[in-house]
C-alpha cells in the first residue's frame, strides 16, 4: 500500500519558501539589478570557511595545552596564530572590495547546451587581486587574477534548458584568498538575458521542393491538383480523366491533363511537420536550418504569422533561429 504525501501543505517547505522569498527581496534592495556594479561593504559578505572553524578549534586546543602545562612556547605560538586569524578577514575582504564588474555581451545558445556571457572585471589602485571566482552554482565558473593587469574579460557559462529569452539568476563572485580560512562573496544581478534557440532534432532530409508555391514562382509538374488542358484521347488513358461533358456535346473524345505547381526553392515550412507538437516542430525546423547552412543552400522559413524569404549567411541564419526561439509557447 503506497501513501501519497501532500508536500504543498508541508510546514517546513512553506517556511523555506517564505525564507527564500524574504532573502530575495532583501537582496534586491541591497544589491539591485545593474549592468555595471562596484563591490563595496553593502554588497559583500564574509564568514569563516570549514577550514576556518577547524583552525579555531585548533587554537582552542593549543590554548588548553599551554594553560595546563604552562608552556610559554605554546602560548607564543597560540598568540601568533590568533593574530594571523584576526588579520585574515581584512585581507580577504580587501581582495574583492572596490572591484568593478560590467556586462559586455551574451551569446545565444541552443536548448540543452551552455549559454556564455562576457564580463569585464576591473580593479582600481595598485593592490593585486587573486583567485577571484565567478560562477552560477553549481557550475565551477571561471577564476581570474588581477596581478599584472588592471582589468580582464571573463567568459562564464550557464546551462539552459528551455528556448526563448532566459533571464539568468544572480551571479556569485567569491574569494578565499589568501589562506582559505575565510570566504568573501556576493550575489550580483548584472541583468544577463540569453536568447535560447530550440534544441536541434533531426527530421530527415531537407524538404527541397516540398512546399507549395506562392504566386507564380515555382516549378510545374504533372499531377492531380489543377486542370491544365485537354488532349486527344489515346488508348490507355485513364477513364477517370475522360472529358465526358465535351463528348456528350458532340465533340471528339478528349482526356484531361492535370498539373501541380511546387516551389523549387527550399522552404522550411511549419505545415510540413503537421501532426507533431509545437516544440518538436521547432526543433525539427532548427535542425533543417543548420543542415541547409552546412550544405550552402538558400532557405526560407514559414511559421504561423511569420514569413522569412529564402537567403543564406550568418545574419539570415540568426534571423531564422531567433524567429524559432521567440515563437509563442502557447502556439499550436
Amino acid at each position: 500500500m503506497s501513501v501519497t504525501r501532500n508536500t504543498a501543505g508541508n510546514p517546513s517547505r512553506m517556511l523555506g519558501n517564505r525564507w527564500r522569498g524574504t532573502m530575495q527581496r532583501w537582496l534586491n534592495r541591497r544589491a539591485p539589478r545593474a549592468r555595471t556594479i562596484t563591490l563595496n561593504h553593502r554588497r559583500l559578505f564574509i564568514l569563516p570557511t570549514g577550514a576556518g572553524f577547524g583552525f579555531l578549534l585548533m587554537l582552542a586546543l593549543l590554548w588548553l595545552l599551554a594553560t595546563n602545562y604552562e608552556n610559554n612556547l605554546v602560548f607564543a605560538l597560540t598568540f601568533l596564530l590568533v593574530s594571523v586569524f584576526v588579520v585574515l578577514p581584512v585581507h580577504t575582504f580587501a581582495n574583492l572590495t572596490g572591484l568593478h564588474l560590467q556586462l559586455l555581451r551574451t551569446r545565444a545558445a541552443f536548448a540543452g547546451d551552455f549559454a556564455e556571457v562576457d564580463i569585464n572585471l576591473r580593479r582600481e589602485g595598485k593592490r593585486k587581486r587573486e583567485r577571484i571566482q565567478l560562477a552560477w552554482p553549481p557550475e565551477e565558473g571561471a577564476y581570474v587574477d588581477l596581478c599584472d593587469r588592471a582589468s580582464a574579460d571573463v567568459c562564464i557559462a550557464m546551462p539552459v534548458v528551455e528556448r526563448g529569452r532566459v533571464q539568468a539568476p544572480r551571479l556569485r563572485i567569491k574569494s578565499r584568498f589568501p589562506l582559505g580560512l575565510f570566504c568573501c562573496w556576493s550575489w550580483l544581478d548584472l541583468d544577463v538575458e540569453f536568447l535560447v534557440y530550440p534544441r536541434p532534432v533531426s527530421a530527415g532530409p531537407l524538404p527541397v521542393g516540398a512546399a507549395q508555391t506562392e504566386g507564380e514562382c515555382g516549378e510545374v509538374r504533372r499531377g492531380y491538383d489543377d486542370l491544365s488542358a485537354l488532349k486527344p484521347y489515346q488508348p490507355g488513358d485513364s477513364l477517370r480523366h475522360l472529358a465526358w461533358k465535351q463528348y456528350a456535346a458532340g465533340r471528339d473524345l478528349y482526356s484531361k491533363e492535370y498539373e501541380s505547381r511546387t516551389d523549387g526553392r527550399l522552404w522550411l515550412d511549419w505545415a510540413l511537420l503537421d501532426g507533431r507538437d509545437v516544440e518538436t516542430r521547432l526543433s525539427n525546423l532548427c535542425h533543417w536550418v543548420l543542415q541547409a547552412e552546412r550544405q550552402n543552400m538558400a532557405y526560407g522559413l514559414r511559421l504561423p504569422g511569420t514569413r522569412i524569404a529564402p537567403a543564406l549567411g550568418p545574419e539570415h541564419q540568426q534571423q531564422v533561429l531567433q524567429a524559432l526561439a521567440l515563437f509563442p509557447k502557447w502556439g499550436n
